[in-house]
């Protein structure tokens, strides 16, 4: 008799077959969830869909018009989809845009009278790709809470790729808590909280990362955040490191589309720290680099009352209301001007302030060179909005690239970071 131990071994450790489904605007729920038959909703969807398996979203609009849950009170919060269910390392589950469509979830026809969370995102190991989520409200006649999100994170280990978030009343993308999550290549834009209680603008960051102690490895890359009534990127109250890199902020704190300045909003391109103006003991250091800020209304790299020092890596500001602010905390709560920045470029606008006393070396401004539009191909501020690459990486502008003859190239120090030549260039574009 035939020994069928080993085969039967190989087919116990096979993979599980990954499926795939889809949903569509014109779909129904009680469909199978094939191409011919898709699904109408993703809630639908997640019911289905295993570790491995992959949901395509067709394009169209996604309206919703109430949240799962009722409004417990004026204050509570309810949420239009909640993403629960998680996949798994190495076989995650995908909810992706099907290629050469667009879905979007829209979110303004909702009326609950409390604070709206338009994605909940608390499972691990999801993937979402290419949608676009706007309209997460606020209601005009309640002005008792602060801001509500388009994605709001509480899971670890998923990935946000190119996803187009804006206009909604608060937050783009907010990750309350988890670790090692990814949000890459995506763009937050024209998000303005104008109902929020402590005053219109507020809160609507582009980005934002509040994430509490232990849960490290959460990553903004390739990310872009521009005309936010708040802040671009805001770490505040963030107790275990982030990294922003590869990204891009310009034009925050003012009213959407507009130059006209909102009182309440913040105007930071990149806010990289802080715990509400008090000191803490077990503050972390973030990082910022590669990236660039430019004409927000207040500082373009802020370290916000941050206690400890905060890396701010080859990065380039130019024509914010400072593009440096250095501004930390010391245990005393006194003022104290704290950051390790390297390999800085500060152009044009208010330079700094806040920063005598920082860690400062091989900047643009303690250096001996000269800053000028010769230094660069180009000195525009237009057109940092333009379409991504096909893969959905950050165009290739001509603005702020070092021009050859520079004499900002080669002049940085070596801070761990990949580099042509004998040393780094200045900025956040590495001459090739």
């Amino acid at each position: 008799m035939k020994n069928f131990a080993p085969l039967l071994l190989v087919l116990a450790a096979a993979p599980a077959f990954s499926a795939t489904y889809y949903v569509a605007p014109n779909g129904n729920n009680s469909n199978a969830g094939t191409q011919a038959a898709p699904f109408a909703t993703i809630a639908r969807a997640q019911t289905q869909a295993q570790p491995g398996d992959t949901v395509y979203l067709r394009g169209g609009r996604y309206a919703y018009t109430a949240g799962v849950e009722s409004c417990a009170s004026r204050t509570a919060i309810v949420n239009a989809i909640t993403l629960d269910k998680s996949g798994a390392e190495g076989r995650p589950i995908r909810y992706w845009a099907f290629p050469g469509e667009t879905p979007v979830f829209d979110f303004s026809a909702m009326k609950d009278d409390c604070r709206v969370k338009g994605f909940n995102v608390t499972g691990s190991w999801l993937h979402l790709k290419g949608l676009e989520v706007t309209g997460a409200p606020q209601q005009p006649g309640n002005r008792l809470n602060h801001e509500s999100w388009g994605i709001w994170v509480n899971g670890s280990r998923n990935t946000f790729e190119q996803l187009d978030l804006h206009h909604n009343m608060g937050p783009g993308l907010f990750i309350q808590n988890g670790s090692y999550n990814l949000v890459l290549n995506s763009d937050s834009h024209h998000n303005y909280d104008p109902y929020t209680s402590n005053g219109a603008g507020q809160s609507a960051d582009g980005f934002g990362a509040h994430i509490k102690a232990n849960n490290p490895g959460n990553v903004f890359r390739g990310c872009r955040a521009w005309a936010n009534s708040d802040d671009g990127f805001d770490l505040i109250n963030a107790f275990s490191p982030v990294v922003i890199e590869n990204s891009w902020a310009w034009s925050q704190g003012y009213l959407p589309g507009t130059t006209t300045p909102l009182q309440a909003g913040n105007g930071n391109g990149i806010k990289a720290g802080g715990y509400g103006g008090a000191y803490v003991s077990n503050g972390v250091k973030h990082t910022v680099r590669f990236s660039v800020a430019f004409r927000n209304k207040a500082a373009g790299f802020y370290a916000n009352h941050h206690p400890v020092a905060l890396d701010f890596f080859n990065n380039t500001s130019f024509e914010n209301g400072y593009n440096y602010d250095m501004l930390g905390i010391a245990a005393d709560g006194s003022n104290v001007n704290l950051g390790t920045l390297r390999n800085n470029i500060s152009y044009k606008g208010q330079q700094s302030r806040n920063i005598d006393g920082a860690n400062m070396r091989y900047n643009s401004w303690n250096l001996p060179v000269t800053v000028s539009d010769a230094d660069f191909d180009d000195v525009s501020a237009t057109g940092w909005d333009a379409p991504r690459q096909a893969d959905g990486s950050l165009p290739v502008l001509r603005s702020y690239r070092l021009r050859t003859g520079s004499d900002l190239i080669d002049k940085g120090g070596d801070v761990g970071l990949p580099f042509q030549g004998p040393a780094p260039d200045l900025g956040a574009f590495e001459k090739q």
